[in-house]
This record gives C-alpha cells, sequence and structure tokens, in this order.
C-alpha cells in the first residue's frame, strides 16, 4: 500500500515517515498506512507525537502502531534505551549477571521478550529467557537467585486482550522506581533509531549467552513455597481434606497453583474452560478477578457442580489472587481485595507467632506495608498486637521497595498488600504474587474450618477483636485528561485559590486534614509537607475526616479512571455495624455528588463488587 505524505503538518509529516522508515512490521505499517488514507490526521498525530512512560506498572497500553502504543519498534527502542542505562549504570554486574526475560500468554509476549533478549545478546550480555509462560513474580523471585542486573516481564497483568505491557526490575529484585524509570526513558529517547541486527531474532538459539532457566526457576520458586508451609499446616490440610476449586482465567497460573497444592496436600477441581493460557480470554470480558461475579461466574457452576466450597482465581499473569465462599444460604461471596487483606494479616500474624522467629525477633522489629489507598487494618492490628506498620503509595514499585528497605535495617516483614487483590507474604519474592499468596489461604482456610468456622466468620472475627472496618471503593471511567485535570483543580481551589474542600453535606461530615501527593501538601505534618513521594505527574487526594472515614481520590496509572477508596474504621466497642454502614454510605454519595458533580456529564460511574 503506498501513500502520500502530505497532511498539511510538517511536523507530523516528519513524525510519519521516520515512522515508516524506522519499522519493519508489516501489521503496523499497513495500520499508519491506512489512517493515512482515511486522513485521520488527529488520530496520527496522538499515535505518534505521544509516548508510552513508565507508569505504576512500567509502560502499559494498548498494542497496536505508533510512539502511543506498544509494538515492535517501540518495545526494540525501550529495549535499546535499557540496555544503555544498564551499561551506564551497572556494567560490571549486568557483564556478571546478565538480564532476566519472560513473558505471559498475551498476544505478542513471546516475540517481545524475544525481541528483548536478542538486543542484550548480540550486545555481549548473559540474557536468562524463559522458555514458556510463566507467573510475573518468577522475573523478580529469578533476579535475586541470579544475581542479574536487571529483568524484564512482557505482560499486561488483569488488563483487556487488548494491551500489553513491559514491567522492568531493577538488580534489587523489585519493580524500578524514581528516579531510575526516567533516566531509562531518557535513554530510550536517545536510543529511538533501531541498531544493527535489533530486528534479529534467530540468532538467540544460536548464542551461548542464552540460558533457559524456567525448570531450575520453578523448582528453587516452588521449594520455597513449599518450605514456607509448616510441616503441622500440611498434615492438618490433607487431614481436612478441603476441595479448593481454582480457576487462572485463561492466565498462566494453572501449572504452578497446581504443583504446589500437590506438595502441601490440598485437593482442587479446575474450571476446565479457563485451564489454559488465551490471548483472547473468550470466557470473560475483562479477565481482572476484582471485576467480581463475570468473571467468577463459570467457577461457581463448577464448584456447585462438585460440593466445592470456596474458589480462587489468580489473574492472567498470576501475581494477583482473589477469592470466592459458598454461603449458608447458597449464595457466594467474593472477598474483596481489602477482606482478604485482613485474613491474610491475621493469617500471617499469626503463623509468624507459631514460628521458630518469634522467640528470636522482638515485636518492634516486625512489619506489614500496605498502600495508602487499602484499609488500614494492618494498622488496627499493630496497635493491639504490638508490631509496626508503614504505609506507602500505590503499586508494588513501592511497596517492594520500602518491604526490602526494612529488612535491610534488621527488620522482619511480615506481610505486604494492596487491596487491588496484590499480595506479598514472603520477601523472598519483592512483588505480589498469586501463587504463594494461594498456598498461604488454602492453609490459612484449613486451619479455620479445622476450627469449626468458615472464612466469612473468621473475618468477622477479625473485625470484632480489631474494629470493623467498612470500604466502599469504585470508580469513574474519564477517556478527556482535561477533565479529570479540571476535576482536581477545583478540589484544590474549592472555596478560592489554594483552598480544600472543609466537609461534605453542608458541613455534616467535617474533613480535619488533607494529603495531596500530587502538589506536597500534607497538613498531618506540621510543616504542612508530605513524606511521602510527590508526583505532579499523577493525581492523588486524601480527605481525613473527624469521624475516622479516610478518602483517597486518585487517577489510576494504567486505565483511563478516576479512583475512589472511601474507609470508615470504627473502634472496637462500637459494634453497630448497620449504623457504621449507613453513614459511609451516606458519606460517598455526599463525596462523588459535591467533589464529582461538576464534570458529570463527562464521567461514567462503575460499580464495584462489594
Amino acid at each position: 500500500m503506498s501513500v502520500e505524505i502530505n497532511t498539511g503538518c510538517a511536523y507530523r509529516d516528519r513524525l510519519i515517515a521516520e515512522w515508516l522508515r524506522m519499522d519493519k512490521n508489516p501489521k503496523t505499517i499497513k495500520e499508519l498506512k491506512t489512517l493515512l488514507e482515511q486522513r485521520k490526521y488527529d488520530d496520527i498525530s496522538v499515535l505518534l507525537g505521544k509516548r508510552l512512560a513508565f507508569g505504576t506498572a512500567g509502560l502499559r497500553g494498548k498494542m497496536g502502531t505508533g510512539n502511543a502504543q506498544l509494538n515492535d519498534l517501540v518495545i526494540i527502542q525501550t529495549s535499546q534505551g535499557l540496555l544503555k542505562h544498564l551499561v551506564k549504570n551497572r556494567e560490571e554486574l549486568l557483564k556478571r549477571g546478565g538480564l532476566v526475560v519472560g513473558y505471559d500468554g498475551r498476544h505478542n509476549s513471546k516475540r517481545w521478550a524475544e525481541l528483548t533478549a536478542s538486543i542484550f545478546v548480540q550486545a555481549g550480555y548473559k540474557v536468562y529467557l524463559f522458555e514458556d509462560v510463566m507467573p510475573t513474580p518468577f522475573v523478580s523471585f529469578a533476579v535475586k537467585q541470579y544475581k542479574c542486573a536487571c529483568g524484564v516481564m512482557v505482560t499486561a497483568s488483569h488488563n483487556p486482550k487488548e494491551d500489553n505491557g513491559y514491567k522492568v526490575y531493577s538488580d534489587r529484585a523489585v519493580q524500578i522506581n524514581e528516579p531510575e524509570d526516567g533516566h531509562i526513558q531518557n535513554a530510550i529517547l536517545e536510543n529511538l533509531e533501531p541498531w544493527d541486527g535489533s530486528w534479529d531474532t534467530d540468532v538467540l538459539e544460536k548464542s551461548p549467552l542464552l540460558k533457559r532457566p524456567l525448570c531450575d526457576i520453578q523448582c528453587r520458586y516452588l521449594n520455597y513455597i513449599d518450605n514456607a508451609i509448616s510441616e503441622e499446616s500440611k498434615v492438618l490440610n490433607k487431614k481436612v481434606n478441603l476441595l479448593f476449586t481454582y480457576t487462572p482465567v485463561h492466565g498462566v497460573g494453572y501449572r504452578y497453583v497446581k504443583d504446589i497444592c500437590d506438595k502441601i496436600n490440598i485437593r482442587l477441581q479446575i474450571v476446565e474452560e479457563q485451564r489454559d493460557p488465551h490471548p483472547d480470554f473468550p470466557t470473560v470480558k475483562y479477565p481482572n478477578p476484582e471485576e467480581g461475579k463475570p468473571v467468577f461466574e463459570l467457577a461457581m457452576k463448577t464448584a456447585d457442580a462438585h460440593d466445592s466450597k470456596l474458589i480462587m482465581a489468580t489473574d492472567p499473569d498470576a501475581d494477583r489472587f482473589a477469592m470466592a465462599e459458598k454461603q449458608p444460604c447458597s449464595c457466594w461471596k467474593i472477598f474483596t481485595g481489602n477482606h482478604l487483606g485482613a485474613l491474610f494479616a491475621w493469617w500471617m500474624f499469626h503463623s509468624f507467632k507459631q514460628s521458630k522467629n518469634a522467640s528470636t525477633i522482638p515485636m518492634d522489629k516486625v512489619y506489614m506495608v500496605y498502600s495508602t489507598v487499602s484499609s488500614m487494618i494492618c494498622k488496627s492490628m499493630a496497635k493491639v498486637e504490638g508490631f509496626n506498620t508503614v504505609d506507602v503509595l500505590t503499586g508494588y514499585k513501592w511497596i517492594g521497595s520500602k518491604a526490602l528497605e526494612l529488612e535491610e535495617k534488621g527488620n522482619k516483614v511480615i506481610f505486604a498488600f494492596e487491596e487491588a487483590i496484590g499480595y506479598l507474604v514472603t520477601t523472598e519474592i519483592l512483588d505480589k504474587d498469586g501463587v504463594s499468596a494461594c498456598a498461604q489461604m488454602v492453609t490459612c482456610a484449613s486451619y479455620v474450618y479445622s476450627q469449626g468456622k468458615t472464612m466469612d466468620q473468621m473475618l468477622a472475627e477479625i473485625f470484632d477483636k480489631y474494629g470493623l472496618h467498612i470500604t466502599n471503593n469504585s470508580y469513574y471511567i474519564c477517556k478527556d485528561a482535561d477533565v479529570i485535570e479540571r476535576i482536581f483543580e477545583r478540589l484544590r481551589n474549592f472555596r478560592g485559590q489554594n483552598t480544600y474542600p472543609e466537609s461534605v453535606l453542608n458541613g455534616k461530615y467535617k474533613i480535619k486534614n488533607i494529603r495531596d501527593l500530587t502538589t506536597g501538601y500534607d497538613d498531618n505534618q506540621q510543616d504542612k509537607k508530605a513524606i511521602l513521594p510527590v508526583s505532579p505527574s499523577s493525581q492523588m487526594i486524601t480527605f481525613y475526616f473527624e469521624n475516622g472515614t479516610v478518602c483517597t481520590l486518585r487517577t489510576s496509572g494504567t486505565e483511563p479512571k478516576i479512583k475512589y477508596y472511601v474507609e470508615l474504621c470504627a473502634s472496637p466497642d462500637n459494634k453497630d455495624a448497620g449504623a457504621i454502614k449507613s453513614t459511609l454510605d451516606e458519606m460517598v454519595k455526599g463525596i462523588c455528588e459535591e467533589f464529582l458533580e461538576p464534570a458529570k456529564n463527562k464521567i461514567a460511574h462503575q460499580s464495584e463488587v462489594k
């Protein structure tokens, strides 16, 4: 398809000519030429004029032509920039340890992993390229095991089938963070021209620098998780003999979840229709267990048919974990990420107290970590039990880094979580991990059921002891960045310049403090400066109400969403759940109407499963 490049804009014409000269993929070349033929010049300007940047989970976006999407050329440019950055900053480690590269079951994932590997191999560096799809946490684990300079995982986790991503781990086995992500971004911009051989993946099989680590890492990883479960718990697992229904939601989790469950004496019933990786996720609209019933529907049918009372799910790259339980009314309860956070926190603390470490590690050295938008149940537990908690920004680039930092100072991190069903149950894997989370939660369930309780009843006991924590989290879809900007700027200038809201519902619920991690303002602090890192490129404001409610409004780092997270933490002596929930619902309604109402015609509310 030949086409004349004359769009009436010299800058755009230069970008088009440059792309067509550098791109060698027939599909993405055809996409651009078709847009040219259709005279969709505004679309072309967006696709070529903007470039994907590192967010809370690396690069992530739709697959297709242009700098603003993911494709062969963008992957090559990203890998070239990453290589130059590593040579400049960690060359000796790169020479000794090389690079780890993995991929999930999405369209293009394997090819982009191979393109990345080939660039490093041709530059003379060792690459551990996984020979098959595997869970994202394997990359973090392998970087630590092999002492590599870096790790790359090609995945879009739970995003829709049209998306993919490029996640980078540092030599510390945690996702890259500021300022390194910015340095890599600059190196990418300095290395946009594909090098000789960058498109050639045939060199991989001939190179002695290519290593295939899957069997070794799988063995080490599963053995480590296995050893983290006590022999007493394995005996109890077998004795209680619960049957768990499991779905990997067309992702990579089946092989690994089954293997660890076999090791620790757990019976599984697989959702066969969703067992194997499939890039189109044919049985679900969105392959995200957070979506609730639509994702769990087949698992519920399978569980009902086999008289299984517990369902487990991992997302497509098996770094997230979800669970549902059959209730006495025969309906299913899908636990929220915060509910599971409470159950995990209780279980990991219970397990720690039963372990040999409990007698050697003082309680003031024990920590749990959670994200700022997650339930504060860990903090409530810590007040009673005597351990410590730390809250960090959203995303495991912050959670993993903080866990590592604490342990390097001689502390013991026994648990970390974010409400988006992401759990860290061992610092041997400095990332959220659905497989190790699964091993701990099924063992927890065996223990709870052996006590004659259900998981829902156990959750109620946790809240009874530490105080009821009720959350109301949801989001609005907004694809217009200018509208999002106006919403948050209005909140910062609510009653005039540099003023925030003082209350909702005409003063009924007063705001005590405000933290704005976009601007760095935090009146919780004496100098009114935020302690947590500030990010001017993302929107995030937290309101602390006098009645103990905390509300955070933020933009998503991976999707066109305005998210809200509202939690009311009651004291242990307040047992009136109905009144607490009524208050929370009233406050959420007021917050949405008063803080987001001016943009009501520009945003679309989406309900989340509670």
